[in-house]
């Protein structure tokens, strides 16, 4: 061998090796249920993983608060508890259903974003956002992201044949968010509304919508936010602690700094589970919204890169399923529901590692919080629903069975999609001359051809012959 070719066959033996390290996976990625499955595993080791972090960050503050260190994390159980029954039900509701019931779903999360702002409501941190029923308090702005992006699927969906004019593009589903923006709004709530506008975007985006819409659409939210920043006292000053954290250390810029100091001192494989100090009354909102910052400290970048993979991973399926399907309803829905789940947790990253300005949004099946994490639950449950909806995965559960899963769960064979038959084009009808009016020539020709036609028509085959013969 020349010393010219082993280069090239080095190159083709790592090329043979990586191939052996991907076929099995690839051979994987391509049964029928592989959706379904790889999004069971990364749901399940999500909120294994969101409960053990909320318990070794919440410890402190729970013993200082209650006496017991297992106090929020009683809670997080309780709620994941129900999120697993709400996902249950996802999973087996028949989307036809849902998407008949749509509208019925956001008139009534409309209907809870009006009562939370009456007394009905109860006021925390400084936002008249939650309901609290016998001791437990939920937001319903939550469920409102949910039911928006269902039946604006449904509305896009049944309008997709007239996407190309604007005025069948954005009525009814614009003017419906700009009302749950308003409402959220007047809580106030902007962590809320920018995930709103997250899920907008991506309905129109993964409708079709033309490019120069979401220029438009992103120039408008740019200045509607530095509006509201300017308007807001707390908003303006989360703004400038933003560009710079170091001008205010001990007072707005405290938290985001903290944040920082306890992802530094994570460092490469961190301080040991538990081992954290920011859950020390150092760093607020510990367990809710800065979590991320315990994962690096006491994990250090391999824990925030796990989280990050599995993340990147729900991003993947959820694109995955929307790709493989045939229904342009699910198509719809499993891609917006995807971007916004992924895209919550993107902001919430980015605001504790101090790329974005902090906004107080939970990451989804990892924070502390009911809301949060029975929605999430619902999300990862109309995903895994839309999963047995691929083409292929009907075709294996009908032929193959149900499978150990769902025998266990006990789920339904799903239907396969019927696309709506094609409507016949009508003929068009000539219209009535007005009374005492003359026919025109040519209408007169039409009519004239129109009664020979019928009159042979009527004739039948033998007086045709007859004709041709009396030529003949």
């Amino acid at each position: 061998m020349t010393t010219a070719t082993k280069p090239a066959a080095a190159r083709s033996a790592k090329k043979r090796a990586g191939l052996t390290v991907l076929s099995p996976l690839t051979a994987w990625l391509t049964r029928p249920l592989a959706s379904f499955h790889l999004l069971l595993a990364v749901f399940g080791l999500l909120t294994v993983f969101g409960l053990v972090m909320v318990l070794s960050a919440s410890s402190v503050d729970s013993f200082n608060r209650d006496g017991s260190s297992y106090s929020v994390f009683g809670k997080q159980v309780m709620y994941c508890l129900v999120g697993l029954v709400v996902f249950y039900l996802a999973l087996r509701v028949p989307v036809r259903l849902l998407r008949r019931y749509s509208l019925i779903l956001l008139t009534i999360c409309l209907v809870l974003l009006v009562l939370v702002l009456t007394p009905l409501g109860t006021e925390l941190n400084n936002a008249r956002s939650w309901f609290v029923v016998a001791g437990v308090s939920f937001q319903p702005v939550e469920f409102a992201k949910v039911a928006f992006a269902v039946w604006g699927a449904h509305v896009l969906v049944t309008k997709r044949g007239l996407m190309a004019q604007y005025r069948h593009l954005l009525v009814p589903v614009v003017p419906a968010a700009l009302l749950m923006f308003t409402l959220v709004m007047l809580q106030p709530d902007l962590g809320s509304t920018i995930t709103l506008f997250v899920v907008l975007l991506a309905l129109l985006w993964f409708a079709g919508a033309p490019l120069r819409l979401f220029l438009v659409m992103l120039l408008g939210a740019l200045t509607a936010g530095v509006a509201l920043s300017v308007v807001a006292e707390y908003r303006l000053a989360r703004l400038t602690n933003f560009l710079d954290p170091q001008a205010d250390p001990t007072g707005q810029g405290y938290q985001m700094m903290q944040a920082q100091y306890a992802l530094a001192d994570g460092g490469l494989f961190g301080r040991g589970l538990g081992r954290g100090w920011s859950k020390w009354q150092y760093l607020p909102n510990v367990h809710n919204d800065f979590i991320f910052a315990v994962i690096g400290e006491e994990l250090g970048f391999v824990g925030c890169a796990v989280v990050l993979v599995l993340f990147g991973t729900t991003a993947y399926v959820g694109l995955r399923i929307a790709f493989r399907n045939t229904d342009p309803y699910i198509r719809l829905v499993s891609a917006t529901l995807t971007t916004w789940l992924v895209g919550q947790a993107v902001i919430n990253v980015g605001y504790v590692v101090g790329l974005l300005p902090t906004t107080g949004l939970p990451l989804p099946l990892i924070s502390s919080g009911g809301s949060s994490v029975v929605t999430s639950m619902l999300v990862f449950g109309l995903l895994a629903n839309f999963a047995r909806h691929e083409p292929e995965a009907i075709a294996a559960l009908r032929s193959l069975g149900p499978g150990r899963v769902g025998k266990l769960l006990r789920l339904p064979t799903p239907a396969p999609y019927r696309p709506p038959a094609k409507r016949r084009p009508t003929r068009p009808t000539t219209p009535r001359s007005r009374p005492g009016a003359k026919s025109s020539g040519a209408a007169a020709t039409r009519r004239g051809s129109g009664d020979l036609r019928a009159r042979g028509a009527r004739s039948g085959p033998g007086s045709r012959a007859q004709t041709r013969g009396g030529h003949r």
